[in-house]
């Protein structure tokens, strides 16, 4: 491996017995190229499949230490990670570094996780509320890398040679700014050819440009299906870093799937309409998406529309009543705490928050900004949600 330069993200826990890593990458699903959307999922399943000096992959050799391994791409990053005995730790930091910086599949290993991503994929699209949840951010995101899906498409996963897959690892992959977040009794050593520096002394400039400009929301005409449906409803929120994001999340907690949460008291108890259901918001480079998805049974599409539409014009005349602003916010609260109490939780949350080191983040930042948010500001974001809220529907039991 040629040297690599990345942000070291530590967390030194003395009464820990097991060490959680996570490598975090900022190059996710938006950097795809044109006509091989997925290419950056493929090269997540190979650096846990492909196998390493020695003959086996990093996935099979940690878990046969007894850890666990796992991964996942998103929409601008990707993350590796395992979590290991203690003892193990430096040996399973070493595989994980070969098996993202040297990643160098044959032609037999790269046709074969083709077909494993093309049989996830057609889970995915016999999930109807998968298929909900990508056609919101295709309605919001039109002809955006931010609205296509993350897995990527069948046709866009059999384009896919070895060529390709060694271009966009050597190219996207390892030309993005990358972090390891350590959560343990103590930091193992980096090998040689790896050079760390603590986050923060490379924040500032190492994210890359890809900013690309937002086309119009793309509102289509409902038509309600028969049987029972996904109804997902979405709308662009602030983008990441934007000091206007918290109150959108707190908005997303008043509605969401908690028995403590507004829709939950009107949507299940009041009317009887929901049993599925949840709300969330998420943050990425141009904007968000601020997102809620029902699932509704025939006839009530209508119905659960209204409820919705009827809560998010209360908190915007009125703003959340007291109470509910504080179970909000101590709902808030604890989730950060739990996350950051769960050391490979934290390992990922560290590597997101910071952006692979290349932002401040800090937990207590975060829940600053939370607990700080007023009514007033959670009763704009909901009028601002009312007035371009976007609706697409999926049938599918």
């Amino acid at each position: 491996m040629a040297d690599r330069r990345l942000a070291l993200l530590p967390t030194v826990q003395p009464g820990l017995r097991t060490t959680s890593f996570c490598l975090t990458v900022t190059c996710g699903s938006r950097s795809d190229p044109e006509g091989l959307g997925g290419l950056t999922h493929l090269v997540e399943h190979l650096v846990m499949s492909a196998p390493l000096r020695g003959g086996e992959s990093f996935s099979r050799r940690t878990e046969r230490m007894g850890g666990t391994v796992n991964a996942h791409t998103g929409l601008e990053e990707q993350q590796f990670y395992a979590q290991v005995h203690a003892q193990d730790a430096p040996k399973v930091l070493e595989l994980l570094l070969e098996a993202v910086y040297a990643l160098d599949p044959d032609e037999a290993t790269v046709a074969r996780e083709k077909d494993v991503v093309l049989q996830e994929l057609a889970g995915g699209a016999a999930d109807p509320s998968e298929q909900a949840q990508d056609a919101i951010l295709d309605a919001l995101f039109p002809d955006h890398p931010l609205g296509a899906p993350v897995g990527g498409t069948p046709e866009g996963i059999r384009a896919i040679s070895p060529e390709h897959v060694r271009a966009h690892h050597a190219n996207a992959v390892l030309t993005r700014p990358v972090s390891l977040s350590v959560v343990g009794p103590e930091v193992p050593g980096l090998p040689d050819d790896v050079i760390a520096d603590l986050a923060g002394d490379l924040a500032g400039d190492r994210l890359p440009d890809d900013h690309a400009p937002l086309t119009p929301v793309r509102r289509d005409p409902i038509t309600w299906p028969q049987g029972y449906f996904w109804l997902c409803f979405g709308v662009r929120s602030p983008a990441m870093g934007d000091p206007g994001r918290p109150a959108y999340d707190l908005l997303a907690l008043l509605l969401d799937s908690s028995p403590a949460s507004l829709l939950y008291q009107r949507l299940r108890d009041e009317h009887a309409l929901g049993y599925a259901f949840d709300t969330w918001d998420r943050g990425y480079t141009e904007a968000g998406a601020w997102r809620m998805l029902v699932g509704v049974d025939d006839g009530n599409g209508d119905r659960v529309e209204r409820i919705v539409r009827d809560l998010l014009g209360e908190l915007a005349d009125r703003g959340p009543a007291d109470e509910d602003l504080l179970t909000a916010k101590r709902r808030a609260e604890v989730q950060l705490l739990l996350r950051t109490e769960d050391p490979l939780e934290l390992a990922k949350l560290a590597g997101v928050r910071s952006r692979a080191g290349s932002v401040p983040w800090s937990a207590d930042a975060d829940l600053a900004a939370l607990t700080t948010v007023p009514a007033g500001a959670i009763a704009e974001a909901a009028a601002t949600v009312l007035a371009n809220l976007t609706t697409v529907v999926r049938a599918g039991g």
